[in-house]
């Protein structure tokens, strides 16, 4: 269920809120390899099948890039956010990537507002920690913290 927050004083009331977690998405060789065509990044524990099958991870996986730029396409399935001018994606602090995702592997990213500050030119800055779940894994994919700021 997607949270609705309206202008900066419903971004500030969310600040310690969890906002669950999105749908599973499955992840093809399809999306693998056109990350790889993007990115110019064929290594071959990502592109090559056949020799991944002899590999560390018994197939082929996701970049860590490609599941941590995942992240953004699924928060909009946890958060919707109204009546703001403009908002941008200011960075990231801590992002590690502690499991592979194998291709054919479902994920899905579970968020939480970890805090929310005030900022210059009448805005807020919005930490979000984010964890991007691997369906029957323990470990998560990928663990981030992501800031936004949003301007009335």
């Amino acid at each position: 269920m997607t949270t609705t927050a309206d202008g900066l004083a419903g971004i500030k009331a969310l600040a310690g809120k969890d906002l669950g977690h999105t749908a599973w998405l499955e992840i093809g060789q399809d999306r693998v390899d056109t990350f790889a065509d993007a990115t110019d990044d064929h290594q071959w524990i990502h592109t090559d099948q056949e020799r991944a099958k002899a590999g560390p991870f018994g197939g082929t996986i996701a970049h860590g890039y490609l599941t941590l730029a995942l992240v953004i396409p699924l928060f909009t399935e946890l958060l919707e956010i109204r009546g703001i001018r403009m908002g941008i994606n200011y960075g990231l602090d801590k992002v590690r990537f502690p499991a592979p995702v194998r291709v054919g592997a479902r994920i899905r990213l579970a968020g939480r507002v970890a805090e929310v500050q005030d900022v210059p030119g009448d805005g807020v800055q919005l930490h979000m920690d984010f964890t991007v779940e691997i369906d029957g894994e323990a470990k998560p994919a990928c663990v981030a913290r992501a800031i936004y700021r949003h301007y009335a």
